[in-house]
């Protein structure tokens, strides 16, 4: 028989009406008693009915994930935010959708209006470059939506998550220029993305400081992919002075870049270095290693859906949170030849 909410409201000595407040994460209830009626949920294996639930609480207890299908659907990265806001949900015993919605589509802001009046949800989590686009969140604003950003380019009152990934970048490239490296290439991300503005920024930072000129034939424009990633090598490789290390502003076009340079016959690290950016499972799989900057992206979109989750349980009103980077040196980079 289904365990119903009454069984633990006696099971745990208290009103069915604290139980509904334990559920909801209302405020009004000890921490002695919200341990008493969890632990007895678990015991229990109570699950509570979400069609009831929504009902009592007049909400939908549903957060919806939000991302640009054009921009690599098969990304590690966005598969790891996901993990993250999936794991906040669960612990707040909200369910999760996940919807791409494409920023180019003329009907994109329809699209958004049918998915929020058919599901409801009570919040979004914004990804990369969805995080920062301005009819979106005119929008949100305008159905009052309550939202978080992952990674926003405009910070000021936002909730959400974001790194100091200009920092991040600039400290790659000097790990590179402590090699003796001089002729370092950059491949850029999709422009529109505050990430590429961060890491082109960065790599400008420490060349600047180094005293090295920028070499506009050294930027090579990519698109967050394994495919752009090669692409751009090739057009690195063909330069009469080819470059002795390659940046890449993502972990997917730096091992487009190691194709690339097996391609032209060079070795990764004795004739070219490569360092990218997010440490996905895929840097530590890849012959030799790639050294990149960790971006704990599980955890950000974990902290993303958590700030947004206070906010809808009336815990505060949410903050932007920053996140440590740290270096990851492997075997992709070398003393300069």
């Amino acid at each position: 028989m289904r365990v119903r909410l009454e069984d633990v409201a006696r099971t745990a000595g208290v009103s069915p009406k604290t139980v509904s407040r334990v559920l909801n994460d209302e405020a009004n209830v000890t921490d002695a008693t919200r341990q008493r009626v969890r632990a007895a949920m678990e015991a229990m294996d109570y699950r509570p009915n979400p069609s009831a639930r929504s009902l009592a609480g007049k909400r939908s207890f549903l957060i919806a994930m939000l991302y640009d299908n054009n921009d690599n659907p098969a990304s590690t990265y966005l598969a790891e935010i996901q993990d993250g806001v999936l794991e906040a949900c669960d612990a707040h015993r909200y369910s999760m959708m996940v919807r791409p919605l494409r920023m180019r589509d003329a009907d994109f802001i329809r699209r958004f209006d049918a998915l929020i009046s058919d599901h409801h949800p009570d919040g979004v989590v914004l990804t990369p470059p969805i995080t920062d686009y301005a009819p979106l969140l005119k929008r949100l604003r305008e159905r009052d939506v309550p939202y978080a950003s992952v990674s926003p380019l405009r910070r000021g009152k936002t909730v959400g998550v974001t790194m100091d990934e200009q920092r991040a970048a600039r400290a790659i490239v000097e790990h590179l220029l402590g090699l003796g490296h001089r002729r370092i290439a950059h491949v850029l991300g999709i422009a529109d993305h505050g990430a590429s503005r961060w890491r082109l920024a960065g790599y400008r930072d420490a060349m600047a400081a180094a005293g090295l000129p920028e070499d506009p034939s050294l930027v090579v424009q990519g698109a967050f992919t394994f495919g752009s990633g090669v692409e751009a090598a090739r057009q690195l490789f063909s330069l009469p002075e080819r470059p002795t290390a390659v940046f890449a502003a993502n972990d997917d076009m730096a091992t487009g870049v190691m194709w690339a340079a097996g391609e032209y016959g060079l070795k990764v690290p004795h004739d070219l270095s490569v360092c990218g950016f997010d440490d996905t499972p895929l840097s530590r799989q890849l012959w030799p290693a790639l050294t990149t900057v960790e971006q704990p992206s599980r955890e950000m979109g974990k902290i993303a859906a958590e700030q947004l989750l206070s906010v809808l349980r009336g815990h505060g009103t949410g903050r932007l949170v920053q996140v440590p980077f740290s270096l990851q040196i492997r075997g992709s980079t070398a003393i300069a030849p």
